[in-house]
């Protein structure tokens, strides 16, 4: 494992390093800490200690270090410089080549990759400045991850954020690639929620990870990516356009909206194929011993957009618990689509709400290929790298 010196600077998003420092050492990692003099004044320099077991450094000249050369020592120990979180004004001594504190000073002198996470007020973010200074550190090398959106402290709402510490470690030692690159994805994930009255729904069992892990596969692999999720509890991708819906009408809308502009279409998502007629508005009562409810079909979103004069390049999914080979290369003909994803999920390894699956991939062409059980974000990388070699 790897040597992180994780350097923080001061913003009110360093309370979410502490929780990153665990998470690192989690992975194996070892974690030594870098604080600013503004960082202290959120988090105390004996947290980052008690959760690392090592002193923090703040000083520059520090005594106790050999030689007095603290700064040469951590430049020289570090595999990677984690900064996080970055703020703007440290941005900006990067990029002007400051080394007036610990942090500077050690990324200056260190020979080891950067990478920083961004964390600043949504406007400070959107400067001309800060994006400027942004472009040039990663044509320096340095790696930037998010920032993600979200409410912030001073409590306005949009880009600036610091991407949340799992995520951050997630793409760390992450190798991306530009294999997609130009290619614009839209995938859907999870499960359509229909309204019976205020408290009741039909719904189903996805948990929407295969969906996810399908997106942050294509975004690593350098497309730019849309994902429309129904409810569930994930956070995309940092970097992934994330379009939260909740019906299939909602579904189909959001996902006519992106289309247009799309190369590839993944509806990964367990759309519900019904619907009530009626939404109650009062909660239903249990007076009768029997409840009726009148069901409409849902619209095909997959076979609508395959149905398009232009059509991107379309992947279904057939969840399917029996005679799983008929069933996929039915749908896969009916609605004239590109590849079909087909996985059992009566078997209660994989499928749904599990974190592995195993899929068989049908082509229009009368290819498959078996993509054996593993975990989701293999299986998801995978299925990606398969959809560009079929594209190609």
């Amino acid at each position: 494992m790897s040597n992180i010196l994780l350097a923080v600077s001061g913003g009110i998003a360093a309370y979410k390093s502490v929780e990153l420092c665990r998470r690192l050492q989690d992975q194996g990692h070892e974690v030594r800490v870098v604080m600013t003099a503004s960082a202290m004044e959120f988090v105390t320099p004996l947290t980052f200690q008690a959760i690392s077991g090592h002193p923090v450094h703040t000083e520059l000249f520090d005594l106790a270090a050999e030689a007095a050369m603290g700064h040469i020592e951590l430049a020289r120990w570090a595999d990677t410089v984690l900064i996080a979180p970055a703020t703007a004004n440290t941005l900006a001594k990067l990029v002007a080549g400051f080394s007036d504190d610990l942090l500077t000073t050690v990324v200056t002198a260190t020979a080891a990759p950067v990478v920083v996470a961004p964390a600043m007020n949504q406007q400070m973010y959107q400067a001309s400045t800060t994006q400027e200074n942004l472009a040039t550190l990663k044509q320096r090398g340095v790696r930037v991850i998010g920032p993600a959106a979200g409410a912030q402290a001073c409590g306005e709402v949009g880009m600036g954020r610091m991407v949340e510490p799992e995520l951050i470690v997630d793409q760390l030692f992450y190798p991306h690639s530009e294999l997609l690159a130009g290619q614009h994805w839209v995938i859907t994930a999870g499960p359509t929620r229909e309204q019976i009255d205020p408290v009741r729904f039909l719904s189903n069992n996805s948990s929407g990870k295969m969906g996810y892990a399908i997106a942050k596969a294509a975004h690593r692999l350098g497309a730019k990516v849309t994902l429309v999720s129904g409810p569930v509890s994930l956070l995309p991708e940092a970097g992934v356009t994330c379009v939260k819906v909740k019906s299939a009408l909602q579904m189909q809308q959001a996902v006519m909206e992106h289309i247009p502009a799309a190369d590839v279409f993944v509806a990964c998502a367990a759309v519900a194929d019904y619907r009530p007629v009626d939404f109650v508005t009062q909660k239903i009562k249990k007076n009768d011993e029997h409840l009726q409810i009148q069901l409409v079909k849902n619209p095909d979103i997959l076979q609508g957009v395959a149905a398009l004069p232009s059509p991107p390049f379309c992947v279904g999914f057939a969840a399917e618990t029996e005679r799983l080979e008929h069933y996929a290369k039915d749908k896969l003909q009916r609605k004239n689509l590109d590849l079909i994803c087909a996985n059992n999920v009566s078997c209660n390894t994989i499928g749904f709400d599990s974190d592995e699956n195993a899929v068989t991939v049908f082509s229009r062409d009368g290819e498959s290929v078996t993509l054996p059980q593993s975990c989701k974000s293999k299986i998801a990388d995978q299925l990606v790298r398969l959809i560009n070699k079929t594209m190609s």
